[in-house]
């Protein structure tokens, strides 16, 4: 019998599990199911979710190979497609940035690669739009999914059910009358139409939400001189936003490195696994001081500088930060920018920056076995320094935040500990009361992003009635770990998964079930957002599938 693959959802993560499982041996019965109207694109990439303006943060380099590199196919491009995003033919690179829109043509075009390379291979793939997973039952055996299409519902089983649902987006946006809780669907931020505008967030989804806006009520254009400028539209003439964080820095712009990354000398995956297999007591300082040493080591003056070797995993994030922060934010973005685009023109990569780079998903590995103590003290600060640096964002989008300072369009309040946002009862918009001052805005928009989701919060009422999928263990301080059980632990959040990302399950049911769920993978692997996130969790998952199918297998042919 043909063993019935399903996969929730056609986004990155979706289409890179698709990919590896499509070189099974066993021949395999496909099925995929999407909520939207395109198959092979996924929310982040959606011409219904995101706006021309919205930039991507991955050049081609970094994308793991699919059919063609994103930069060839885009040679492969008409130039009235290039024109429509403003992309020079003669300027296409391995390291630029493109707007997300042509990222989501891009992953549609070689989702159709492979699902041809998939029949080919001998492979049933059955792709089905539209199409909504309401529910999910684990059964002794298999999996039941309940499936809406057209208004109607249907059951369906499988073998092996992967949740590659992406990001979780709320369907209503505008809240309240000019208070958008979402910068998504940017559709519903075109309604904006100029006033005092307050984005609740610095990120990259920050700026794509401003961005959004700004080009709603004026246009980016360069002058005779090559800079550029941004001009009102007639009618928009009083459009003024604020970016506010509780730092009140704005991302630096995108630095060159070598890729794919070099190895660390200290801060090691073994070195790493050699301290986890210690047990969690001490665990976070003990992989400071590999992270401190590999530091010291890659930029001397750097360490000199900031008095690394007097920091410590909770105070590393004050001397990260103090180098900006008491200098006006506009002022740090144009200089950084400025370096960024010398350093990428020389090939020159700054050391220190590219060493935090370099570890960041090595010390990811330890957060499951961190006891609860430190890892509060993880999240509070030693997490944020590692965000912000592979956080960074495309020269173009600094150069227009720039641009609308320039045009007296755009400041940065510094929010702090101490602010409340509250919604006006007969009026758009929102107040910010910041310690002895309120601020007014005619549009508010929160665009801190993702959060992480838990167990409880799965949108799939029988696994949550079920309880057989858990929330993650953590360990408690007097605690330790053995193997991979937690002894004297709390569950705090996420969904438990094993080291293949099959969710941990309660009772006598199938364990066939595979989260690949961003929110849901959050809070125990805080740095699993992006696409070489989705294409190492979508291989690791399918490679498991299919290593289960072989060991099925065998069984079966024992016990003929």
């Amino acid at each position: 019998m043909t063993d019935r693959v399903c996969i929730i959802g056609s986004g990155p993560t979706g289409i890179y599990t698709f990919q590896h499982l499509s070189h099974s041996p066993k021949h395999l019965s496909i099925t995929i199911y999407e909520a939207e109207n395109y198959a092979g694109k996924g929310t982040p990439y959606l011409p219904t979710i995101n706006d021309p303006a919205m930039l991507s943060n991955i050049p081609s380099i970094e994308i793991p190979p699919l059919g063609q590199t994103l930069a060839d196919w885009l040679r492969g491009r008409d130039d009235e497609y290039l024109s429509t995003f403003g992309i020079v033919r003669t300027q296409i690179s391995e390291r630029e940035f493109y707007p997300r829109l042509v990222l989501g043509d891009y992953f549609h075009d070689q989702f159709l690669y492979l699902k041809a390379q998939a029949e080919k291979n001998g492979h049933k793939v059955d792709i089905r739009v539209q199409h909504r997973v309401r529910d999910i039952a684990l059964e002794t055996r298999e999996i039941r999914l309940k499936v809406e299409a057209a208004g109607e519902t249907f059951d369906a089983l499988y073998d092996h059910v992967v949740m590659a649902t992406g990001h979780n987006w709320p369907e209503n946006t505008e809240t309240h009358p000019g208070y958008f809780m979402s910068a998504w669907p940017a559709s519903a931020l075109q309604s904006i139409e100029g006033g005092r505008l307050g984005i609740l967030g610095t990120s990259l989804s920050a700026i794509d939400a401003l961005m959004t806006v700004a080009t709603s009520c004026g246009s980016f254009v360069y002058d005779g001189t090559g800079n550029l400028q941004y001009q009102p539209s007639t009618g928009s003439e009083d459009f003024h936003a604020v970016l506010m964080s509780r730092k009140g820095l704005l991302p630096e712009a995108d630095f060159y490195c070598p890729l794919p990354y070099m190895r660390p000398r200290i801060c090691t995956p073994e070195a790493i696994e050699a301290l986890i297999s210690q047990g969690s007591n001490g665990l976070l300082d003990k992989v400071f001081e590999l992270f401190r040493n590999e530091i010291s080591l890659a930029d001397p003056d750097y360490a000199a500088e900031i008095g690394l070797s007097q920091l410590t995993v909770d105070t590393f994030a004050n001397a990260y930060y103090a180098r900006r922060s008491n200098i006006d934010p506009f002022v740090w973005a144009a200089a950084n920018l400025a370096e960024a685009k010398q350093n990428a023109a020389a090939e020159f990569t700054v050391p220190w920056r590219y060493a935090i780079m370099i570890t960041h998903e090595i010390i990811a590995k330890v957060v499951p076995h961190l006891d609860t103590e430190d890892f509060a003290r993880f999240n509070a600060s030693f997490k944020g320094i590692f965000i912000d640096e592979y956080a960074t964002v495309p020269h173009l989008s600094i150069e227009r935040l720039l641009a609308l300072r320039n045009a007296a369009r755009l400041d940065i309040f510094k929010l702090g500990s101490d602010y409340e946002i509250t919604k006006p009862d007969s009026a758009r918009g929102a107040y910010v009361a910041l310690g002895d001052r309120t601020e007014r805005f005619d549009n508010f928009i929160d665009a801190t992003g993702q959060s992480a989701l838990s167990a409880r919060e799965l949108p799939f009422p029988t696994l949550v009635s079920q309880e057989t999928v858990r929330k993650a263990p953590t360990a408690e301080p007097s605690g330790f770990l053995v193997g991979d059980a937690a002894v004297s632990s709390v569950r705090l959040g996420g969904i438990d998964v094993d080291d293949h990302y099959r969710t941990i399950t309660a009772g006598t049911v199938s364990n066939r079930l595979y989260c690949a769920a961003i929110p849901f993978l959050l809070h125990k692997n805080p740095f699993v957002q992006g696409i070489t996130s989705a294409a190492e969790t979508g291989e690791i998952v399918a490679h498991a599938i299919i290593e289960d199918l072989s060991h099925t297998q065998f069984t079966e042919l024992l016990s003929a």
